[in-house]
């Protein structure tokens, strides 16, 4: 009875998932596909259960091997800043440029929808990214590796608890363009009582 019950529940999502792609396929034919518009409440419930769906029953009951510390938590928002503050906001808002002009946006990770996942599935979104969505996957190819994923779980964790002095610490660990860079140096200059204006020239016609 029990597996009765299984396949008859995976018929169901099977065939909700199907008139949920048939329901956005007619949508876009009549629309087209843009990142502009806001996802609709079915593209959302979509993206959920897709996500759920690709989650291993083993990455949900996965406990955090890295102990929580000050250190600990340093070294994440340290990690923070440099690597994901750029889509998702030092305060995890998700309130920047390419947070919020991603489709679908970056999430307020401060919030339940984040908050109630376990540290396992955390991890698991963290090292194998989300498809169809920009979060991207670091569990190869890059200096990070799975231990920098557990501390990140953390400070996820921390997040709603985020205070202003940690907020000002983060902002000189963001990646600076040339402009911010510009504009640090001349606040710099200024600081030190320099000017970054160059004497003019006077030239006396005879």
């Amino acid at each position: 009875m029990g597996k009765l019950s299984w396949f008859l529940g995976g018929v169901v999502a099977v065939l909700i998932v199907a008139a949920v792609t048939g329901f956005l396929l007619l949508k876009a034919e009549a629309n087209g596909f843009s990142a502009n518009a806001q996802p609709s409440f079915w593209e959302r419930w979509a993206a959920r259960e897709a996500r759920a769906m690709a989650m291993p029953a083993s990455a949900k009951a996965q406990a955090n091997p890295v102990a929580n510390s000050p250190d600990v938590l340093a070294e994440a928002r340290a990690h923070w800043a440099d690597h994901c503050a750029v889509c998702h906001a030092n305060d995890g808002s998700g309130d920047t440029v390419m947070g919020k002009h991603m489709y679908p946006p970056a999430p307020d990770m401060r919030q339940r929808d984040t908050q109630n996942l376990t540290d396992g599935e955390l991890f698991f979104i963290i090292q194998n990214g989300v498809r169809l969505t920009g979060m991207p996957a670091w569990a190869s190819g890059s200096e990070h590796d799975a231990t920098d994923s557990w501390k990140l779980v953390h400070f996820i964790r921390h997040l709603p608890m985020l205070t202003v002095e940690e907020r000002r610490e983060m902002e000189k660990l963001n990646p600076k363009g040339p402009g911010d860079r510009q504009e640090e140096e001349e606040e710099e200059k200024f600081l030190r009582g320099e000017s970054n204006d160059e004497p003019q020239e006077h030239h006396h016609h005879h």
